[in-house]
Formats: structure tokens, C-alpha cells, sequence
């Protein structure tokens, strides 16, 4: 198991019913942090990397504020996206100094080839990252919320990160406070699979691999 210690000036992690009013999640969910690390990578294919397991930990609490900006719908087949009455103004929430460890597992991977978890580790080594070939820029969330620092979370990084302390989503096979998900149908949303679990309280150590919840598009854990 690796961390990738993350910052990100702003962001929204926007909950996936959200409409008018676009509420964000309070740290980023696995699908998320899975399709970031597939970014970092340059790994275009969404499925080369399924059973992997990721979930991102929060590093202190950061600021949350209200814009209001221009939303796109759909409601006239006539226009194109964001014109006419194509378009809507809303609100929506920001997340502003947001500081994670993205945590990745990739023994439950069944395919061939590097697994994930090696291709992050050789994207974020100095010595190799010249060799990953990717392309845009690194986002984590909407396209135009750039990550500021990425980097493997080394003893060195960790005595940098504020006072020791995270919060982690986990799993919990029963119940939760929090729904995330996992893996998104983006042509409507009826494959979209979620996740329960809870933020839980700890320190910079690998959360438990058995709670980490595991990319997949269907109802496997």
C-alpha cells in the first residue's frame, strides 16, 4: 500500500443529486480519487485498474464558502451546452486549502501488467516520472480544479503535514454516516455503485485494507 500526500487550492466534490444548489462532499470519494490517479498516470481505459482499493483521508478541515456561478443543463435540444436556456444560474459549494492522503492498495487488481499502485509510485519518483507519458492537467475533481502538490508520503512529508492527524473514509459492511462512490455510470446513472462508511479519526499510518473500499463496477467487495 502507497499514500500520494495532495493539495489542492480549491475544490467541490459534488454530491452526485445535487442540482440547483451543489452541495460537496467533504473529501473526495474513491471513484474520485481513482479516476485522479488514472490522470496521474496517463491510463485512459477506466477498467485496467479495477480491485484496486482507494479512499482519501482529510488532513485538517478546510474552508468551506458559496459562489454563484453559471450551471449547464439540458433543456432545449436546439442549443448547445451552456447556451440559451441551456444554462442556469446556481449555487455551489467550495472547498478551499484542501490537504489529503489519497491511500491505494493494488493486490486485489486481476489484470496484467503493472498494477496501479506501481505506475503511481514510478509517476511520483524523480528518477522515473519522465517515463509516464500523460497528457492535460492534473485535476482532482472538476477539470479546473488543478492540484498544487503531489507527492509519495515519505517520512520526510509526513513530518511536514499538520500535527499527525487525518481523518479517513471507511467502509462498514452494515451501516454509515457517509455514501460515496465507488465506480460512476456517466451515461445516466443507473451503474453507478456507492459505498457506507464513516470518516474515522487516526494518524498518517495505511488505514485497514479489509474497510478501504475497492473499485469495482459491480457489487463485488
Amino acid at each position: 500500500m502507497i499514500g500520494a500526500y495532495v493539495t489542492v487550492p480549491i475544490g467541490c466534490f459534488r454530491m452526485g443529486y445535487a442540482r440547483e444548489y451543489w452541495e460537496t462532499h467533504p473529501l473526495p470519494p474513491p471513484s474520485t480519487c481513482y479516476g485522479f490517479l488514472l490522470s496521474l498516470v496517463g491510463e485512459t481505459e477506466r477498467v485496467r485498474h479495477i480491485g484496486c482499493r482507494v479512499t482519501a483521508a482529510r488532513l485538517g478541515e478546510p474552508d468551506l464558502s458559496v459562489v454563484l456561478r453559471t450551471l449547464w443543463r439540458i433543456k432545449s435540444k436546439k442549443n448547445p451546452p451552456g447556451v440559451g436556456n441551456n444554462k442556469t444560474p446556481g449555487h455551489q459549494q467550495l472547498l478551499s486549502g484542501v490537504e489529503l492522503i489519497v491511500w491505494l492498495d493494488s493486490t486485489g487488481e486481476g489484470g496484467d501488467g503493472a498494477s496501479l499502485e506501481m505506475r503511481v509510485a514510478q509517476a511520483l519518483d524523480p528518477a522515473r516520472r519522465g517515463q509516464i507519458d500523460r497528457f492535460g492537467g492534473l485535476s482532482l475533481g472538476e477539470s479546473t480544479h488543478l492540484v498544487d502538490t503531489v507527492s509519495l508520503l515519505t517520512e520526510d512529508v509526513q513530518r511536514r503535514v499538520q500535527d499527525g492527524h487525518s481523518e479517513v473514509f471507511l467502509t462498514d459492511e452494515e451501516e454509515g454516516r457517509m455514501t460515496l462512490p465507488v465506480w460512476v455510470d456517466h451515461v445516466g446513472s443507473a451503474g453507478t455503485r456507492y459505498v457506507t462508511g464513516d470518516l474515522v479519526e487516526g494518524g498518517l499510518e495505511a488505514p485497514q485494507l479489509e474497510r478501504m473500499p475497492c473499485i469495482q463496477p459491480t457489487s463485488k467487495s
